[in-house]
C-alpha cells in the first residue's frame, strides 16, 4: 500500500492494520518504515529522521498510550520517534506526534474526528506555538498560543515569504483590541494603525531589501515586558506589553534587525500592532519611545491625536459633527454639499499632521471617499476634486504609491461616471477604460493598485470571449504581484480557464460542521453550483437541479457553493428552501477563498465534473445539463 505524505492519511494504521480492541499480536501491523514516511503538515518542524539503514533497525508497535490506543515507533535504543493515537476509541488516528532526542517536538490534531488535520501544536525544544486550521487545507488561520519570541520568528518568515496573510495572523484583532479595555484616544489610535497595516506591508515587502527568502530568523532582542495599568488615560484594564522589539536575522554570513517594535499581550498570544519600521525607503524613523510607553505630549502624528494645536483638535471635532449630521442629507444636492464639507476637511486633516506616514494615511482615506461618493452618485464635482489633489501631490513630489492609488481612484470614479450621461456611449467609454488600465500598469508597475488593474483588464478580455489574452493577465497578476488579494482570484481564474479536460482539486468548510471535498465524490458525476440569494437566476436554476437529481438518482451529485455576505443570509435561505445537497459556506462573498480556487466573477455559475473528477464543462447552463448528463450517466 502506498502511503501518502498527509497526517491524516494515517487512518489506514487503524482502520486496515489493526484491531484496538483486541490489540492481538497478530494483527496486521505497518512497518515502522512506512510509518516514518508520513510527514508534519506544517513546514520547517525540526525532528528526527533516522536514514534509510537506521530506520530498517526501527520498531513499531501498538500500545496503550495514557489510557488510549496507538502506535509507536521507537529507534534501534529505545528513543521515540513518532506516536499515532486514536483519542477517541473509533479506531481512526487523530493524533500525529513526531520526536526529536525523545521529545515530542511537533503534534498533528485532529479534533473534530473527520480525517484531517485541523490543529497543529509545538512543544519542548520546539517552541509552545498552538494554530488552528478551521477549513482544513494545512494553512494556520489563527494562533490560540503563540509567545512574544515566535511572533517575530512568524513575522520574519512573512517578509522572507512575501506572505501578506501570514503577516494578517499576527495582527491584534478589532475583538481584541475592543477587549483590551484601552481609553478612547488610545483604542481609536491603535485601531487606525492596525487598519492600515495589511496595505502597508503589501507595500513594504516590495521595497525592502533586508530579508529575502534565504533569510533566517536568529533571536529575539527586546527589553523586559511591561505594563500598562488600569486608568492610564482612562484605561479600564492592566495590559501587558513590550516596546522597541527586534529580530535578529541572518542571511548568508550577513546580520540584520527588523526593528518591530511593540507587541501586547492577549491570554496566550502576543500581537503585532504595525509593520516592522526603517527596512523600505518610505518607512517612518523608528521611535525609540514606542507606542505605550510614550507620554501623550510627546505622542506625534496619532489617527485621531494629530499634534495637540488647538487647530488640529477642532478639525476632528468638526468631522464629528459633520459625520453625525450625514443621515439628514437626503436630497442629492444635500449629499453633494456634504460629500464636499467632508473632503474638505479630510484635505486639511491630512496637511495638518506632522508624519509623513500618517499623512499619507489620511489622503488615501480622502480619495477612496471622494471615489465612493461619485459612484454613488453622492458627489458629481468629486473627480475635479480627485484631479485637484493630484495637482498637489504631483507638485509635492508625493510617494508614488499614493499617487498611484488616487490616480486608480480617480479613473475608477471617471469610469463609474461617465455612464451616468445621457446617451453614453457604452463601446467608446469601455475601449477608453481598458487604454487607460494598460496605461497605468505601464506607469505604476510595481504599485499595490496595479495587481487590481491588471485583474480588471484580465476580467474584461475574459468576458469579451479572449481567454487567451484574459490568461496572459492573470497570469501576469500572480507572477508580479503574488501577496495580492487579486494574485488569489487570477490563480483560481486560470485553474477554470485551463480546467476542462482535467482533474481539479476543490474543497470548502460546511456551515453545518466540517468539510465538503469533491474528491469524495469520485465515482459521480458532481455539478457544482456558485450562488447567492440576491441571484435570482441561480435560485431559479435549483428548481432544474432537484429535477436532475430526482431522475439521476445516486450518479450525480451536487455541491452547493454559497456566496452571501453572512451565514445568516444562507441559513434563513435554507431554513424557508430546503436543498438536498450539500453546501459550502466561508465569508467574503466573491470574494471568498471557495471563489478565489476558481476564480468566479459572476452568478451563477456551474461546474460539471464527471466520475473521474474531471472538469467536463466549466460554466453550463441548466438548459444543457441534461443533454451533457445523459452523455456521462449511461
Amino acid at each position: 500500500m502506498k502511503l501518502s505524505l498527509f497526517p491524516w492519511s494515517a487512518v489506514w494504521l487503524l482502520i486496515a492494520a489493526l484491531s484496538f480492541s483486541t490489540m492481538t499480536a497478530e494483527a496486521a501491523s505497518p512497518s515502522a518504515t512506512e510509518a516514518l514516511k508520513l510527514m508534519p503538515v506544517q513546514p520547517g518542524v525540526d525532528f528526527t529522521r533516522p536514514t534509510a539503514d537506521e530506520a530498517a533497525q526501527c520498531t513499531i508497535a501498538a500500545r496503550r498510550i495514557d489510557g488510549k490506543v496507538g502506535w509507536v515507533v521507537e529507534d534501534a535504543n529505545g528513543a521515540t520517534l513518532r506516536k499515532f493515537v486514536d483519542t477517541n476509541g473509533d479506531n481512526v488516528v487523530d493524533q500525529w506526534s513526531y520526536f526529536k532526542e525523545g521529545l515530542e517536538v511537533y503534534r498533528d490534531i485532529d479534533a473534530d474526528f473527520n480525517g484531517k488535520a485541523d490543529q497543529y501544536r509545538w512543544f519542548h525544544t520546539a517552541g509552545s506555538r498552538w494554530g488552528l486550521d478551521r477549513n482544513e487545507d494545512g494553512i494556520i488561520d489563527s494562533w490560540r498560543t503563540i509567545s512574544a519570541e515566535e511572533v517575530t520568528a512568524e513575522l520574519t518568515a512573512a517578509l522572507a515569504g512575501r506572505d501578506t496573510a501570514r503577516f494578517a495572523r499576527l495582527l491584534l484583532t478589532s475583538g481584541e483590541l475592543a477587549s483590551l479595555g484601552l481609553g478612547k484616544e488610545r483604542a481609536a489610535s491603535l485601531a487606525a494603525k492596525i487598519e492600515r497595516a495589511a496595505t502597508e506591508f503589501q507595500t513594504l515587502i516590495s521595497r525592502q531589501k533586508t530579508v529575502t527568502p534565504q533569510s533566517e530568523w536568529i533571536q529575539f532582542s527586546g527589553g523586559r515586558p511591561g505594563v500598562v495599568p488600569s486608568g492610564t488615560e482612562d484605561s479600564t484594564k492592566d495590559l501587558r506589553v513590550y516596546e522597541n522589539v527586534t529580530a535578529i536575522v541572518q542571511t548568508g554570513e550577513d546580520h540584520g534587525q527588523v526593528q518591530i517594535g511593540t507587541l501586547v499581550q492577549v491570554g496566550d498570544v502576543w500581537r503585532l500592532i504595525d509593520v516592522p519600521q526603517g527596512l523600505g525607503a518610505a518607512e517612518a524613523d523608528f521611535d525609540s519611545l514606542g507606542f505605550f510607553f510614550q507620554a501623550p505630549a510627546n505622542r506625534v502624528g496619532l489617527p485621531g491625536a494629530i499634534g495637540t494645536s488647538e487647530e488640529s483638535q477642532a478639525l476632528l471635532a468638526e468631522l464629528e459633527k459633520l459625520d453625525q449630521e450625514a443621515a439628514n442629507a437626503t436630497t442629492p444636492q444635500q449629499q453633494a454639499a456634504y460629500n464636499a464639507r467632508r473632503a474638505g476637511l479630510l484635505e486639511k486633516i491630512a496637511f495638518s499632521v506632522r508624519s509623513p506616514q500618517e499623512q499619507a494615511m489620511w489622503l488615501r482615506q480622502l480619495a477612496d471617499m471622494i471615489s465612493a461618493a461619485v459612484q454613488s452618485g453622492e458627489f458629481p464635482d468629486g473627480v475635479k476634486r480627485l484631479e485637484s489633489l493630484l495637482e498637489k501631490l504631483e507638485a509635492a513630489n508625493a510617494d508614488k504609491d499614493l499617487l498611484a492609488h488616487v490616480t486608480f481612484v480617480k479613473m475608477t470614479a471617471e469610469y463609474t461616471l461617465s455612464f451616468q450621461v445621457e446617451n453614453a456611449d457604452f463601446t467608446e467609454i469601455q475601449t477608453k477604460w481598458l487604454k487607460g488600465l494598460e496605461q497605468f500598469v505601464a506607469d505604476f508597475p510595481g504599485a499595490v493598485d496595479a495587481a487590481e488593474a491588471m485583474l480588471q483588464l484580465a476580467i474584461a478580455q475574459e468576458f469579451a470571449g479572449k481567454e487567451d489574452e484574459a490568461k496572459k493577465w492573470y497570469g501576469r497578476i500572480v507572477t508580479s504581484s503574488p501577496d495580492s488579494p487579486a494574485a488569489k482570484k487570477a490563480a483560481g481564474a486560470r485553474t477554470r480557464l485551463d480546467s476542462v479536460g482535467r482533474t481539479i482539486e476543490f474543497s470548502g468548510k460546511s456551515p453545518a460542521g466540517g468539510v465538503v471535498d469533491l474528491a469524495r465524490y469520485r465515482g459521480r458525476v458532481v455539478l457544482i453550483q456558485y450562488w447567492a440569494t440576491w441571484s435570482d437566476r441561480a435560485k431559479s436554476d435549483m428548481a432544474v437541479l432537484k429535477e436532475l437529481l430526482l431522475k439521476y438518482g445516486s450518479t450525480l451529485s451536487i455541491i452547493g457553493v454559497n456566496l452571501d455576505g453572512s451565514a445568516d443570509q444562507l441559513t434563513g435561505y435554507l431554513t424557508e428552501n430546503r436543498l438536498p445537497w450539500p453546501q459550502i459556506y466561508e465569508a467574503g462573498g466573491l470574494d471568498s477563498p471557495p471563489a478565489n480556487q476558481l476564480g468566479i466573477l459572476t452568478l451563477p455559475t456551474m461546474i460539471l465534473v464527471d466520475q473521474q473528477g474531471r472538469v467536463v464543462h466549466r460554466n453550463i447552463q441548466t438548459t444543457d445539463l441534461d443533454r451533457e448528463l445523459k452523455k456521462l450517466i449511461p
